[in-house]
């Protein structure tokens, strides 16, 4: 198994002088059911530390559409005013994230199905997996998609997959990749302890970076915008959605250490600090690869 080594890959986003924001890409996060709203408010955060050149937020909470006073840079939507499928025809978007927050009722599984049948990067994770483990008929358009596609499952989600437990699952993390693999045709980032990432043309790869002040409620939102993020500048940065997803993994759990080495946590450490923290590591790593080149 390989250890992951991703982060010379930030030195690719480089922006030219004249660069404008359509150069960094369009993210599109899908999620925010009521009472979770927050969660895909932490993505699209995440998502504007990292770069995206504009972020859109399809929220499925009525009642907090439109009130994201904290970042007023994010442009909230409120789903139950849209159909899905045109509505993603209309915002156009480079890349999609769902899962934050997104709940497993019906309009939840509306956003899914026309997410997967985007043909576009496409980054899964929380209620998005498991919907899809619950669904034959969602899970076989992620099979058939011929967009690359990205799942980011924690061991519970990744044992819902499965029809194991969460502890066969981490008792064979390596297998459980590899199986989850061949199960969704996706990229799959196993997380906890030394994530793993793999995918159907890349061996398992593994993080040594990151600490147990990460395993908070939300976590799993800032690297799902982080990875979409990153994504979206890729597509003019050259990096695909493996390149894509192999940085911001690395990157996040960097971001984790970073805040430790300062003081905050490993007890308190929120997601809204690491979120923050991304920015400047991913500025000093674009600057300090770049000189490379």
């Amino acid at each position: 198994m390989k250890t992951l080594s991703a982060l010379h890959l930030a030195g690719r986003l480089v922006r030219h002088p004249a660069a404008h924001k359509g150069d960094a890409g369009k993210v599109l996060l899908i999620g925010g059911a009521p009472t979770m709203s927050g969660a895909l408010v932490l993505a699209g955060q995440a998502a504007l530390h990292c770069g995206a050149g504009w972020i859109v937020l399809m929220m499925l909470d009525t009642k907090s559409a439109h009130v994201v006073t904290s970042q007023a840079e994010l442009m909230v939507h409120d789903a139950k005013t849209y159909a899905p499928q045109q509505a993603i025809a209309d915002i156009a978007p480079d890349v999609i994230a769902i899962g934050p927050g997104l709940g497993v009722s019906g309009q939840a599984a509306q956003w899914l199905e026309a997410a997967l049948l985007w043909q576009g990067p496409l980054v899964m994770d929380a209620d998005a997996l498991n919907l899809l483990s619950s669904n034959d008929a969602l899970l076989s358009l992620l099979k058939t998609r011929k967009a690359p596609s990205c799942l980011t499952p924690h061991p519970g989600e990744a044992a819902r997959f499965l029809r194991v437990t969460s502890q066969d699952v981490q008792n064979d993390r390596v297998a459980s990749i590899a199986k989850l693999v061949d199960q969704t045709q996706a990229i799959v980032v196993l997380k906890g302890q030394h994530t793993l990432v793999a995918s159907p043309i890349h061996a398992t790869h593994t993080c040594q970076e990151g600490n147990a002040g990460m395993a908070v409620g939300g976590m799993g939102d800032v690297l799902t915008g982080c990875i979409a993020a990153l994504a979206a500048q890729g597509i003019k940065h050259q990096l695909d959605l493996w390149d894509a997803t192999c940085l911001g993994v690395q990157l996040h759990a960097l971001a984790g250490d970073s805040l430790v080495k300062k003081d905050v946590g490993p007890i308190g450490l929120t997601p809204s600090e690491l979120s923050s923290e991304l920015l400047p590591l991913l500025r000093v790593l674009v600057n300090q690869h770049a000189l490379r080149h």
